[in-house]
């Protein structure tokens, strides 16, 4: 039988979600409370746009990171006051799963929820010792 169009597009997004795994991810660290899980994330952003008076906005930019739920199975969903810790050129970065305002701090990436998009705010920068 012939696949039908939804197991065609379903077998193109799991090729799209492996070759962003693959090539465009960078570990981090997932931590809520004293569990913490090393996984790969793709680090992207977000622009909010809040309205905080008559005709007067605010725009919030949240750093993203994309990763995909099966690495994330052991927590369930994203919670807001996790911790990603990401560490480049000498510095620990570590960030609060957070959104402004009443926005989610969290969505799927993709139609077939194989990825959150957890929006973070920065809490800390540190020297790695």
């Amino acid at each position: 039988a012939e696949p039908g169009m939804a197991d065609l597009l379903g077998a193109g997004l799991d090729w799209l979600d492996q070759q962003r795994e693959r090539f465009f991810t960078r570990p981090v660290f997932y931590r809520r409370g004293a569990q913490e899980v090393a996984v790969p994330a793709t680090v992207g952003r977000t622009v909010f746009r809040l309205d905080v008076g008559p005709g007067v906005t605010e725009r919030i930019e949240a750093r993203d990171y994309l990763i995909a739920a099966v690495h994330l199975a052991g927590f369930g969903l994203p919670l807001r006051g996790d911790r990603v810790i990401e560490e480049a050129g000498g510095q620990r970065h570590t960030y609060e799963v957070l959104a402004p305002c009443r926005e989610p701090h969290w969505r799927w990436s993709d139609p077939n929820r194989r990825a959150y998009r957890i929006h973070t705010k920065h809490l800390s920068s540190e020297t790695i010792p």
